[in-house]
């Protein structure tokens, strides 16, 4: 397959630049300039993006007949607001030929996924799955949790809907087949059993606690476990138990009733356990209220291996069914397919989705909507997930837009912000000096969009906060303005629009680039500081900031605030939006200090070899092996080093010189 229409398709949307040839025509936007266009276009299949005046895409979509399909934007008849909308900001359009449809339907996914346009579909979560890895390279396979590149030789099980749920299962298994989860280099350096030996976790095979030859029985027991021979595995443990009591070998019992129980426990947490259906994606779709839920349950090996829920970006104006189209397509762009796709909708690209997935997975790929048996039944399950999920995650989201409404009344603020930022800093007397940034919104925190700042500036003076805090703001906004330009309104403008009749409200499930709000730790000193920052910046007049001061004591509750223009106020003790702005601040203050530790943890470990150019990790650890430490060998002379194996004349003095000139 390795000629396969796809794949020219996918290779042109990561290399193309899609900002050099836009077809447009001066002066014309909206339908006066799709009414242009569509005289040059093809007959064909392709994809089409839509773009505004700033080159920003509206929209991506495919067509069966592009000329056929654009045209329909021009005429306007039945067209929805949101595509009213899209159609009058229309200022260039691009478009890509393809040969197939199917070939054009996997380039629109593909595109959605790297633009993001704002009027398509989106699904926000894109993380991969994990998996569950057997090595296949060492003697005594290991068992691991994986995600990302398949690198290794080894076995792979998955996916899994969630780390948790690959970690559950990881549990249970080290305790039902005890194969180890150490490093080889952990392995190879053993001289006694570890920790995982001794609570029965492992068998011990770095050790000679078992043989190699029984090791390798276990990891087949597991492969035979994870690939949905659950049954044989449970019915042979259950036999070696009955055989080990009737010979009095109580304890050899014992352990296979731990292992058994282990096997049991997995199953137990498994919930919706299909008896037909060995290997499938079941997607099911819940629209109310102006938010989709999709709900994925994951089954392979006739097992249930998690599920997860998606919260796509979707128009009210759409119906489940389109949002579900739209979703499938994203969902599989750069993940493994299973043999089956079951829906809890008709939607209208199933045939072309089953042809394009059959294509890319290089084998049958069936797409359908189950009208009765097993099958039916699932989807129903999942669908009753999904309502559930749906009803938790708008309870949810309207406690949090109703406290960033609270938030805009208590300072003044033109909206509700859609992206509030919060610094803190973090560092012990100065050193492994770091700032963090963490986001809320209207679906609570985007930890997607946290960042941290390793303070780099050697001239701000250790424990300088005013100092770190420049730095950090005007790395994150030097960047921001690049990368985005300013936003299309200052703060005012906002408060001027706010008061038109035909003012629209920003819709607070949209994640935008610039923040409206930005929420620092401190009092009048760090406010005057970040003012004095953002307007050498000359974007004082785009965002709000508040300064958040506890009181004398420090106590919770008592907390100052400090805005332009504005003398320092406190809010009610027992308002919400002061318990919001406390949850807020904990969490950039928690984000600070864990990333400051894990720069000391890092600092702490590093060793002074590696700083040394030409020692390898080869080199590194016969000089560890010969010297025990890195300040024996930072102590021992030129005729020491070249007894070293792979340590010549030449290298020895290399690091001798290294140690000798930095001391």
């Amino acid at each position: 397959m390795s000629d396969s229409p796809i794949k020219p398709a996918v290779k042109l949307a990561k290399d193309q630049d899609w900002n050099e040839s836009p077809i447009m025509q001066e002066g014309l936007k909206g339908t006066e300039l799709i009414t242009a266009l569509v005289k040059h276009l093809p007959n064909q299949p392709g994809v089409y993006r839509m773009m505004n005046g700033k080159g920003d895409v509206l929209y991506v979509g495919k067509a069966r007949n592009l000329k056929k399909r654009v045209t329909s934007y021009a005429q306007g008849r039945a067209h929805s607001n949101r595509i009213h909308k899209m159609v009058a900001l229309t200022e260039k359009m691009e478009f890509i030929s393809t040969r197939t449809e199917t070939e054009s339907l996997l380039l629109e996914a593909n595109l959605i996924k790297r633009l993001r346009p704002k009027y398509n579909v989106l699904l926000r979560d894109d993380k991969s799955f994990p998996y569950i890895m057997m090595t296949g390279d060492h003697e005594a396979a290991g068992i691991f949790k994986h995600r990302g590149a398949r690198a290794r030789k080894g076995h792979y099980f998955g996916p899994f809907a969630s780390a948790g749920a690959v970690t559950r299962t990881l549990n249970s298994l080290h305790r039902a087949f005890m194969l180890r989860n150490c490093t080889d280099s952990y392995y190879e350096g053993r001289t006694r059993p570890c920790l995982q030996y001794q609570i029965k976790r492992c068998a011990g095979p770095c050790t000679g606690e078992i043989s190699l030859d029984d090791y390798a029985k276990l990891a087949d027991e597991a492969k035979l476990f994870l690939s949905g021979k659950s049954a044989k595995i449970k019915r042979d443990l259950s036999e070696a138990m009955q055989q080990a009591s009737d010979e009095m070998d109580f304890e050899r019992a014992a352990l296979y009733r731990d292992r058994l129980a282990a096997l049991s426990h997995v199953q137990s947490h498994q919930g919706i356990n299909p008896q037909t259906v060995e290997e499938a994606d079941v997607f099911a779709i819940y629209f109310d209220g102006g938010m989709a839920c999709i709900q994925v349950f994951f089954f392979r090996t006739g097992q249930n291996w998690g599920n997860r829920a998606y919260f796509p970006k979707a128009d009210v104006s759409l119906t489940a069914s389109e949002i579900l189209n739209a979703f499938i397509g994203q969902f599989y762009d750069g993940k493994p397919l299973p043999k089956m796709v079951l829906l809890s909708e008709d939607i209208e690209d199933r045939e072309l989705l089953e042809e394009a997935f059959s294509i890319k997975a290089e084998r049958k790929v069936s797409v359908s909507k189950p009208k009765r048996g097993e099958k039916k039944e699932l989807v129903e399950q999942v669908l009753t997930n999904a309502k559930e999920a749906h009803g938790r995650n708008l309870a949810e989201t309207s406690s949090q837009i109703k406290l960033l409404k609270g938030l805009a009344e208590a300072f003044d603020l033109p909206h509700p912000p859609r992206r509030v930022e919060v610094y803190d800093n973090s560092h012990i007397q100065g050193t492994a000096a770091v700032g963090g940034m963490i986001v809320s919104g209207g679906e609570g925190f985007a930890k997607g969009q946290y960042r941290k700042f390793n303070i780099k500036d050697d001239s701000i003076t250790p424990g300088d906060d005013f100092g770190m805090m420049k730095e950090v703001m005007t790395r994150r906004f030097s960047r921001l303005v690049k990368e985005h330009g300013l936003p299309d309104m200052t703060i005012a403008q906002k408060h001027e629009a706010a008061k038109s009749d035909e003012y629209e409200a920003p819709d607070l499930n949209e994640m935008p680039a610039w923040p409206d709000l930005l929420l620092i730790d401190g009092g009048q000193g760090q406010m005057t500081a970040v003012r004095q920052i953002l307007k050498d910046l000359e974007i004082e007049d785009y965002i709000a900031a508040i300064g958040v001061a506890k009181g004398v004591d420090r106590e919770a509750g008592r907390e100052q605030f400090f805005v332009q223009g504005k003398k320092p106020f406190k809010l009610p003790p027992r308002d919400p939006v002061l318990y919001f702005i406390q949850r807020m601040r904990d969490e950039a203050h928690r984000f600070a200090i864990g990333t400051h530790r894990a720069k000391r943890s890092k600092e702490f470990v590093k060793n002074p070899l590696d700083e040394i150019s030409g020692i390898g990790a080869k080199r590194k650890k016969a000089l560890l092996h010969h010297f025990g430490t890195a300040k024996q060998v930072a102590q021992a002379g030129v005729d020491d080093l070249v007894m070293v194996d792979g340590i010549s004349e030449a290298v020895a003095e290399l690091i001798y010189n290294h140690f000798h000139e930095a001391g």
